[in-house]
C-alpha cells in the first residue's frame, strides 16, 4: 500500500510540475507580445490542457513502478515567433520560464520542508504519524521532481528548454554547426539518459539539497 500511495502522489505530483512548466511558457510568451498560448487555453494549472499521453502518464508511471526518478514531458506550448519584437532574445526568456518555475517550486517546498521540521510537526508526538509521513512523501516528492524537471529540461538538448536557450545566444556559425544536431535530439537525449549523465548531473544537486532538508 505504501508503494501504492507513494506512486500516486508522484504521478500528482508530476502532473502539478509539467502544467506549472507549461503555463510558465505561456504565460511568459504573453509578456512579450505572443497570446497564442494563453488562446489555446495554457495558462493553467488544469493538467487536462497540457497532457501529453506518453510523456505525462506512461513515461512518469513506468520509472516509478521502477523506482527510477519521476519526471517526463507535457505537450508543448506552441509560440508563434511572428508575434515577438525580438524573437531569439524573446525565445531566452520565454524557454527559461519553465525550468525557473520548477525550481521556484522546489524552493517553496524546501521552505515549507524546514519549517514544518523546525515547528515539530515532521516527527511530533501530538501528530498522526501516517499523516507527518503522507505529508513528508508529498513535500519531498515535490522537491525531487522538480528539481530533476528543472535540469532535465536545461539540457542543451533538441528540443529541451536548454537548447532554445542556447540557440538565443550563439550566432553565425556556432548557430547553424548546433542546428545541425537537431535532427538527432532524440537520440542523444534517449544516451544520455542510459549512460546515466543525466544522473550524474542531477546527483550533486540532489545531494546538497537532501543535506539541507535532513541535516541543515
Amino acid at each position: 500500500m505504501n508503494n501504492v500511495f507513494t506512486i500516486a502522489i508522484q504521478f500528482m505530483v508530476i502532473l502539478l510540475a509539467l502544467s506549472v512548466h507549461e503555463s510558465a511558457h505561456a504565460w511568459m510568451a504573453e509578456r512579450f507580445g505572443d497570446p497564442t498560448g494563453r488562446l489555446q487555453g495554457r495558462i493553467t494549472l488544469n493538467p487536462i490542457a497540457h497532457i501529453d499521453p506518453i510523456g505525462t502518464v506512461i513515461f512518469p508511471i513506468i520509472l516509478a513502478l521502477i523506482g527510477a526518478p519521476v519526471f517526463g514531458w507535457a505537450k508543448p506550448v506552441m509560440i508563434n515567433p511572428l508575434n515577438l519584437k525580438n524573437p531569439r532574445k524573446d525565445g531566452i526568456f520565454i524557454a527559461a520560464a519553465g525550468p525557473v518555475s520548477n525550481i521556484i517550486m522546489a524552493i517553496l517546498g524546501i521552505v515549507f520542508f524546514l519549517l514544518l521540521k523546525n515547528t515539530g510537526f515532521i516527527g511530533s508526538i501530538y501528530v498522526s504519524g501516517r499523516i507527518a509521513e503522507a505529508v513528508t512523501i508529498l513535500l519531498l516528492n515535490l522537491i525531487l521532481i522538480n528539481i530533476f524537471l528543472a535540469i532535465f529540461n536545461l539540457l542543451p538538448i533538441p528540443p529541451l528548454d536548454g537548447s532554445k536557450i542556447l540557440e538565443g545566444v550563439l550566432e553565425g556559425e556556432a548557430l547553424n554547426a548546433y542546428k545541425k544536431i537537431e535532427p538527432y535530439g532524440f537520440i542523444i537525449l534517449m544516451a544520455v539518459i542510459y549512460l546515466k549523465v543525466f544522473d550524474y548531473l542531477a546527483s550533486p544537486i540532489i545531494n546538497f539539497v537532501m543535506r539541507i532538508l535532513f541535516y541543515g
